[in-house]
């Protein structure tokens, strides 16, 4: 399967569920708004969120799928099994160990790591306390789910562990749809989401362990021990889930620096619900594809193949991130107000959440590049280095953060997002290059100006056109004329774009060909084919 194939797959997967994310996403605006509860909900979810990511992703798909590959190659599946129960042993006590403690301290956490903004509201207090409390578990369900995601992903299998996490949106949309038919108010409405976020966790683990033992390995419970390959593990795993998580150490932190003004924590969550898009589509698949491809190659002592990878996947993230970015700078205001303002979600709410996305915006192809870029540093097993470019980032963020926020307020912390963010990519990209870890690609290096051309003709155009599409695009005009007149201007922005693109040499039809056509490494004889 080529490698584009292979990043559709996952990203196809992954919109799936971005989309099913706006329709809760403006299913809960129009429930909570950016009042108190909503305010409340998004900062106990983030809690539990920003653990999965560090612990779960950032380090499973960074340091585990290397080791489980390696396993697979030198032991066979035999080997790679033993090595993943022996991990399963000591990941599952350390979870049931951490949810016990958590638990018992959520006042405490809430009080001082959270949102200690709240405890001027105490009634906010008590419900941020309440719903993380519930929502908790869901962190060992899905740090369980990320490390067999990452064994689906080294064996070829990816669709599964990209598919699982929409049942989180699609449960979460039937609470919300009977929340709507029982008439709850907003209190009720937070906790019967909470729930939902518990369930969910539940099920997207028995979806991945399901395709787990279909591809032909069955997980048995072993006593925990620090054996040596799990202290090789913990190793690499440390540094890698601080650096794969930097964003969500960012975004705890600014959910702390947020909660000191009333609708900002919400503000933040529902602008990043829409460039998570983007940057989950294509993000999120190039990071969990390249990473075992690009071992791989490594291993085998292929250098031109892996530099011919972390190119492709440069070529293809800035060819889809740049107009993405573009358009989120210029049309930010017409989308918050089509996807959330209804119900408690105010016109005052639109203006403040489409400021913060304009200024995501100019960091997306930041973000989505760090994606790219880190695979090439823990291809090599070498996860210290991006780890103090994270703090560096996480520096550069909070400095900002608490400087602009009191100003700015939430478009503040969205400022110092942005900058931590290409701050890090800089450091990540610099360092390659000088390490020679990056193989020089002229192709690629004179695409890239050509692309950022026409992003910017296709961003002056968008400028113009909402100007003079003033009123369909206003809250006055019907929602069917809003969100025809929207898709209609996103289907011109992409015929401008691709257009300037191919005729300015920015991309062409062998370049895409070539993408489409090239293959990867291939697996190993045990492991199956993709699903």
């Amino acid at each position: 399967m080529s490698l584009v194939k292979k990043f559709a797959t996952v990203g196809g997967a992954t919109l799936g569920s971005r989309i099913f994310g706006f329709v809760r996403e403006s299913l809960m605006a129009a429930a909570l708004g950016t009042g108190p509860m909503a305010d409340a909900f998004n900062a106990a979810f983030r809690f539990p969120n920003t653990f999965r990511r560090l612990f779960a992703e950032g380090a499973f798909n960074s340091a585990f799928v290397p080791l489980f590959a390696k396993e697979i190659e030198q032991q066979g599946m035999d080997g790679a099994r033993r090595f993943s129960e022996e991990v399963f042993g000591v990941l599952f006590t350390v979870l049931m160990v951490l949810t016990i403690a958590m638990e018992l301290s959520m006042p405490f956490l809430v009080r001082t790591v959270v949102a200690p903004g709240f405890l001027s509201d105490p009634l906010k207090f008590e419900n941020t306390v309440s719903l993380a409390t519930i929502m908790f578990p869901y962190l060992a369900c899905m740090s369980l789910a990320s490390m067999m995601g990452g064994m689906l992903n080294s064996l070829h299998r990816y669709f599964a562990a990209a598919i699982a996490p929409v049942f989180l949106n699609i449960i979460l949309i039937a609470v919300l749809a009977y929340a709507w038919y029982r008439g709850m108010d907003a209190v009720m409405v937070g906790h019967a989401l909470a729930w939902g976020v518990m369930a969910s966790g539940f099920v997207q683990l028995a979806i991945v362990w399901i395709a787990v033992r279909n591809a032909g390995i069955k997980i048995g419970f072993r006593r925990p021990r620090f054996t040596a390959n799990v202290r090789r593990l913990l190793v690499l795993a440390l540094p890698a889930a601080i650096t794969g998580g930097i964003t969500q150490i960012n975004l705890l932190i600014n959910t702390n620096i947020a909660s000191g003004k009333e609708g900002a924590v919400s503000s933040l969550v529902y602008a990043d619900r829409i460039y998570q898009l983007p940057l989950g589509v294509v993000g999120i698949a190039v990071a969990t594809v390249l990473l075992p491809e690009l071992a791989r190659a490594l291993r085998g002592g292929h250098r031109q193949e892996a530099d011919n990878l972390q190119n492709r996947s440069v070529e293809f993230t800035l060819f889809l991130t740049l107009p993405a970015a573009a358009a989120l700078l210029v049309m930010a205001e017409p989308i918050v107000r089509l996807v959330f303002e209804r119900g408690r979600f105010t016109s005052e709410s639109t203006l403040i959440v489409s400021h913060i996305l304009g200024i995501y915006g100019l960091g997306l192809p930041a973000f989505v590049l760090i994606k790219a870029f880190i695979p090439g540093f823990f291809a090599r097993e070498d996860t210290r280095t991006p780890m103090i470019f994270a703090g560096i980032s996480v520096a550069a963020n909070v400095t900002l953060a608490l400087t602009l926020f009191p100003r700015l307020g939430g478009a503040g912390i969205a400022i110092a997002e942005v900058v931590a963010g290409w701050v890090n990519a800089v450091l990540l990209f610099g360092t390659l290059v000088w390490r020679g870890h990056w193989g020089r690609d002229i192709p690629l290096l004179t695409r890239i100006p050509r692309l950022v051309l026409a992003a910017a003709v296709m961003a002056a155009a968008i400028y113009f056109a909402i100007d003079w599409l003033a009123y369909p695009l206003s809250a006055a005009a019907p929602l069917s004329v809003r969100a025809g007149t929207l898709a209609a201007l996103i289907a011109a922005a992409m015929v401008v774009y691709f257009g300037i693109a191919f005729a300015s040499g920015g991309a062409n039809l062998g370049m895409v060909r070539r993408n489409l056509k090239r293959k990867g490494a291939k697996p190993a004889p045990e492991a199956a084919s993709d699903e």
